[in-house]
């Protein structure tokens, strides 16, 4: 068993090499592979449009998708953990939208009090969409928090997330009801998602807070195979339901909070790979999943980018658009297989 695992696990490190080369070499200008490995190790005799397209565009890209879809996969195994609830994802809590709110305050109103769209403020304005989503996804994550403190039950949390998912859906809507159709318009762009957006030192940042981060989460896989036993079962063996719970959210919640803050709201990755992990190993056991699921979310987030990114195709498709259709059949076909495993038995 051990042994099928270390293989599975090696072969998707092997896809993730593959399709991170795949990344680098397909777009809708044609590199060579020699040339682009003549650029990454530093050389200067290739053109320099070669050089800004691999290592300013290409470059960033992939490893933006590599990492959010790694973070965003871990989150979704943590959420669906934690309410023993196979539909709950990054976004169940409302911490997408407290982020979309945040971005959609400094986005509508920087037109009513500036005149003019924040998209069009360069540097400025990205810096001023990231820490606005910030803002908003931990504010959201903060009240969640303290209401995980008030009430017992994971299914009456749940609920009241998805309310203040709507709430804050509620105030979008006010304000663009109100703002005009430039700054509606960057608002949607942002909401469709990219991973194009993070280049830089922004795409620094964003990598290293997130190698931070992803390793600080495997630190809970013990918290979360007892929450597995369910929570009679845990608390007899000495777990501390209530601060495991504000625990487990906390961590999703801040990972959630800064791919969003970088990348937009990416939908159906952190919902779909946590099925996809338990299909491939066949296991619940979060020792094997929690790195499982971070190499398929990262494998699965560079074929969505790839795929977004169409050899031939001018520009890019949103990445919400080809997640979505992506993730869907993936959650329907392990949900139909696990069903007819259920009946066979």
């Amino acid at each position: 068993m051990k042994r099928h695992t270390a293989l599975l696990m090696s072969l998707i490190v092997a896809s993730i090499f593959l399709f991170f080369l795949l990344n680098l070499l397909l777009g809708s200008v044609d590199i060579p592979l020699d040339s682009i490995t003549r650029i990454l190790f530093g050389g200067k005799q290739e053109p320099i449009i070669w050089q800004n397209i691999v290592l300013k565009s290409r470059v960033p890209q992939a490893l933006t998708a590599l990492v959010a879809g790694a973070g965003l996969s871990i989150s979704g195994l943590q959420m669906q953990t934690v309410f023993r609830n196979p539909l709950a994802g990054p976004s169940v809590l409302g911490i997408s939208a407290g982020a979309s709110m945040g971005v959609a305050f400094v986005v509508l109103f920087s037109g009513c009090l500036g005149g003019v769209a924040l998209s069009s403020l360069g540097y400025f304005g990205e810096v001023a969409l990231s820490l606005a989503a910030i803002i908003g996804a931990l504010s959201v994550m903060a009240l969640i928090v303290y209401v995980s403190q008030k009430v017992k039950g994971n299914v009456t949390l749940l609920i009241i997330g998805v309310m203040i998912g709507y709430v804050a859906s509620a105030i979008i809507g006010v304000l663009k009801y109100f703002s005009v159709e430039e700054d509606i318009r960057a608002y949607v762009i942002w909401g469709l998602g990219s991973f194009a957006r993070v280049s830089g030192d922004q795409m620094i940042l964003f990598v290293c807070i997130m190698v931070v981060l992803i390793p600080l989460s495997f630190l809970l896989i013990k918290t979360l195979n007892l929450m597995l036993l369910g929570e009679g079962y845990a608390r007899n063996l000495g777990l501390n339901i209530k601060r495991a719970r504000v625990l487990v959210i906390t961590c999703s919640g801040v990972l959630v909070a800064i791919v969003t803050a970088y990348c937009g709201p990416i939908m159906f990755l952190g919902l779909a790979v946590p099925h996809l992990s338990r299909a491939i190993f066949h296991t619940s056991d979060h020792r094997i999943l929690m790195p499982a699921v971070l190499l398929v979310g990262a494998s699965l987030a560079l074929v969505c980018n790839l795929i977004a990114r169409m050899p031939g195709f001018e520009g890019a498709l949103p990445i919400n658009s080809v997640t979505a259709l992506v993730g869907a059949p993936i959650v329907a076909s392990v949900l139909f297989r696990k069903r007819k495993n259920e009946l066979n038995e």
